[in-house]
């Protein structure tokens, strides 16, 4: 008798571990519920560094948007006037309610507060040919302005407000940016308010695009869409170093397809000073039109390398004819800076300042020389020559 009981519980201990076997292999939750309960752990940080892991770039934000405005723009067109309005029969019923009328329209962008005396930087074409131009602030605060110089020929313009203990941005260093950089875009798009966008620097030095007489953009692949035109593209630190003013887009309404271009804050700071000075900006010019050398046209002049600009035009009357310049001459250095191509070449001569002597080392008939030139004042909007 008592054997068969130690061989029933032998029997029953032995299924009892077969079954716990069983279970904690493949449902140990059934094990742990039973033993602990409904225990929730949850994780919480307790300092702000330990919250922060993940790289934030609100400081750099912070530290640069209330300097950074929106701007509403108002222009009056006449609408024509409707030729019926010649028929004496057609004005005996209808008198002059079909004349000449004005319509408004308006555009908005943005713009970055440059100083703390109210002088604004943004796109020439922001504020072109407005007849009102109003300024909003991040603190909530507007006020009008007026407009103290532009430079379409770099798509800039100062504007002025006069409002007290306006916050203003640091520039930062432009001409120090690299590929890969992290950047912020801050602007206005689309009208819907200050808006912060990432991205990187995706090059540098974009020409031949187009845009502006002179090129030497800065593209970025952080968002840039319609009303952010003049506003400001920081480095993460939250120093300008870049002033929004175009985007590449095959979309409707010109939607931001991750190729933006922003003008140098270096480019920005020399305008700024010049109209602040002046009230416009002052450039050299000598007076000839070029192109860029290629490789069929250094091999047809005989070089072994690739340099310089071609000269295409020699103007009559200009500083170049006067110094002995002629058309086939290659342009390969102004004042020692080479010249890689007929871009910078127009910003080399751009530079310098009018009624001074430069030289200028040209290649002529694979001979170098050097010719001194007396450096013109650069007439307004002048595309076809430099």
């Amino acid at each position: 008798m008592i054997r068969k009981l130690w061989l029933v519980f032998c029997q029953t201990a032995t299924v009892c571990v077969a079954a716990l076997f069983v279970v904690s292999t493949l449902r140990p939750d059934l094990l742990a519920s039973g033993t602990r309960g409904n225990v929730v752990t949850i994780r919480e940080a307790h300092s702000e560094g330990e919250a922060k892991k993940v790289a934030s770039f609100s400081d750099a934000a912070k530290r640069a948007m209330p300097a950074v405005v929106n701007i509403y723009t108002t222009k009056e067109t006449k609408i024509q006037r409707h030729p019926f309005m010649d028929d004496p029969v057609f004005r005996h019923f209808f008198g002059d309610q079909f004349d000449a009328q004005t319509k408004k329209s308006t555009n908005l962008g943005s713009g970055v507060i440059v100083s703390e005396q109210g002088y604004i930087l943004t796109n020439s074409h922001v504020v072109e040919a407005a007849d009102e131009i109003e300024v909003a602030l991040a603190d909530t605060r507007r006020a009008k302005a007026r407009v103290v110089g532009t430079d379409p020929e770099t798509d800039l313009a100062v504007l002025k407000i006069d409002l007290s203990k306006l916050p203003s941005i640091l520039f930062g260093q432009s001409e120090h940016a690299n590929v890969g950089d992290v950047v912020l875009a801050i602007g206005n798009p689309f009208g819907v308010g200050q808006t912060v966008t990432l991205g990187i620097i995706s090059a540098l030095g974009r020409n031949h695009l187009g845009i502006n007489t002179f090129e030497n953009f800065i593209q970025t692949d952080a968002a840039i869409n319609p009303g952010n035109s003049g506003g400001a593209l920081i480095d993460a630190q939250g120093n300008l170093i870049g002033i929004n003013t175009a985007i590449y887009s095959r979309a409707p309404g010109g939607a931001s397809l991750g190729i933006g271009f922003a003008i140098p804050a270096s480019t920005a700071k020399q305008v700024l000073e010049q109209i602040m000075q002046t009230g416009q900006v002052t450039r050299g010019w000598i007076g000839v039109g070029v192109q860029d050398m290629t490789r069929e046209l250094s091999d047809s002049f005989k070089l072994p390398e690739i340099r310089g600009a071609l000269i295409t035009e020699v103007l009559r009357g200009t500083p170049a004819e006067k110094a002995g310049i002629r058309l086939g001459d290659i342009l390969v250095s102004v004042e020692g800076t080479p010249v890689t191509d007929s871009s910078s070449m127009l910003n080399l001569v751009s530079a310098l300042r009018p009624g001074t002597q430069a030289t200028l080392r040209l290649v002529r008939s694979q001979q170098a020389s050097e010719v001194r030139v007396t450096v013109g004042r650069r007439p307004l909007q002048t595309r076809h020559s430099q």
